[in-house]
């Protein structure tokens, strides 16, 4: 006799709540047939579910999340990175505190020894014929973050290592639930040949089809759940093993929402902008932005940060500030709006040579240009870099080219090559190549868990 097994998957949604009823339309739909059928099936979550951008989740602190996981029926979440570390310790700690669904990650810890009552390394289950199924989490290590928030992620195959084993001894199939990146994902299949199946996401990554590496099946959905996934197992009870494995992912981009969650949404977002609605300031005249000049807003702004992690200056882009500020009271709603990056400053130290290339590259017009999505930031293009404690002048070449002719401290010497700064700025430049001598730097200093548009409040109560 042959038993197929049902797995639907989430992954990335970032709180794209637009998207959601769609969601929860297509699992209501797929969850009745197999219930109708006595097929054995769950639904699962990898991660990043929660991202503090929108009105509805910064007004819960993610715990809207949770509930609309809980109304979709879940039965298994990992944690993402923008549950991890973009919230307090104590917020993240009883995050899926009301969670209907089982939490399970086996990379994380909490450093004072309080673990989260949620929180579980693995899970096992069967399915309604008895197949002994064992579910693993992970999620990515960014632990340059989470020891300063109390927690550890351990590393990868240290866990795998701690675990798999003795799952292979007492499971019948092991299913890896991994926040971790594709890269990463591909290599764990490449030396756990006992893990069947790895679902996967934070890289974004999108699988239209399963890749196979060895014994392991790979499936990931890409992100905001613009495509759901499903992972089909068939056990053949008589040769007891797995003898099929299928994984896919399907479009619902179009497809009809579930008016049940379109309401609940609705009711969530009425809360949140109550919940935000307190006014932080009374401006009586605009405050305008731009993103390829340097404004007031976005001075102050750079000046705070700066004054804020006592470092010898400050970098801002001004595509931070996403629109203006009409003259009136100023709300928390109104700052998440035109601020809603979940972006932390940081404080790195340049030599003042690297310190000269980095501003020479932000002043490109490639870089005011570039629309980057990802790395916290939330806006529509990264626009001109704004500085405290530095006085950079510029000129421009015959072909309107414009370049930095120099950069003076506030005492008003020249920056010198050799000399070390420490340089306040955001912590999207600590990730990946916008700009490489910040990347690489040394020392990184990241303060948490406030964000930018913490001090941006703090800069129009002080400054406007």
């Amino acid at each position: 006799m042959e038993e197929k097994l049902y797995f639907y998957y989430t992954n990335d949604l970032h709180s794209n709540f637009e998207q959601w009823p769609r969601v929860t339309a297509f699992l209501k739909e797929e969850k009745a047939l197999r219930e109708e059928r006595g097929e054995s099936n769950w639904t699962i979550d990898i991660g990043d579910h929660v991202d503090r951008s929108h009105l509805i989740t910064e007004a819960y602190m993610g715990k809207s999340n949770i509930q609309l996981l809980n109304h979709a029926n879940y039965d298994f979440a990992t944690i993402g990175n923008n549950e991890g570390i973009t919230m307090s310790h104590n917020d993240f700690h009883h995050l899926y505190d009301e969670a209907e669904f089982q939490v399970v990650c086996a990379n994380l810890k909490s450093t004072n020894d309080v673990q989260p009552s949620w929180l579980n390394e693995k899970i096992k289950i069967e399915s309604v014929n008895g197949i002994k199924i064992g579910l693993i989490g992970l999620t990515a290590p960014f632990n340059a973050f989470y020891n300063l928030l109390g927690w550890h992620i351990s590393p990868e195959f240290e866990a795998l290592d701690k675990h798999i084993a003795e799952l292979k001894e007492s499971v019948d199939i092991i299913i890896l639930l991994s926040h971790l990146g594709i890269s990463v994902d591909q290599e764990i299949a490449r030396r756990y040949k006992d893990i069947d199946v790895i679902i996967g996401g934070h890289t974004h990554h999108l699988l239209r089809n399963a890749e196979y590496i060895n014994n392991t099946v790979i499936t990931a959905a890409g992100k905001h759940c613009y495509f759901i996934g499903e992972v089909i197992l068939t056990w053949d009870h008589d040769q007891k093993k797995l003898v099929k494995k299928e994984a896919f992912t399907t479009d619902i981009t179009n497809t009809a929402k579930d008016l049940e969650t379109v309401k609940y949404l609705n009711e969530m977002q009425e809360v949140a902008e109550q919940r935000l609605g307190e006014t932080v300031v009374h401006i009586e005249q605009p405050i305008e932005v731009s993103w390829f000049t340097e404004t007031p807003i976005l001075k102050e702004l750079t000046n705070t940060v700066r004054e804020w992690t006592k470092a010898d200056a400050a970098m801002l882009n001004s595509g931070l500030l996403l629109d203006r500020l009409p003259s009136g009271d100023v709300t928390y709603k109104d700052i998440h709006r035109i601020c809603p990056h979940p972006i932390n400053p940081v404080v790195v130290d340049l030599k003042g040579n690297e310190l000269m290339e980095v501003i020479r590259a932000s002043l490109s017009k490639d870089f005011m240009e570039l629309k980057l999505k990802g790395f916290g930031f939330r806006g529509e293009l990264l626009g001109r870099m704004v500085f405290s404690g530095l006085t950079v002048e510029t000129a421009f070449h015959n072909n309107g080219g414009e370049y930095v002719k120099q950069v003076l401290l506030d005492n008003g010497q020249p920056v010198d090559p050799d000399e070390t700064y420490y340089i306040a700025t955001a912590d999207t430049f600590t990730f990946g190549r916008l700009l490489p001598e910040i990347a690489k730097s040394d020392t990184k200093r990241y303060y948490v868990p406030e964000f930018l548009r913490n001090l941006l409040a703090d800069t129009l109560r002080r400054k406007f």
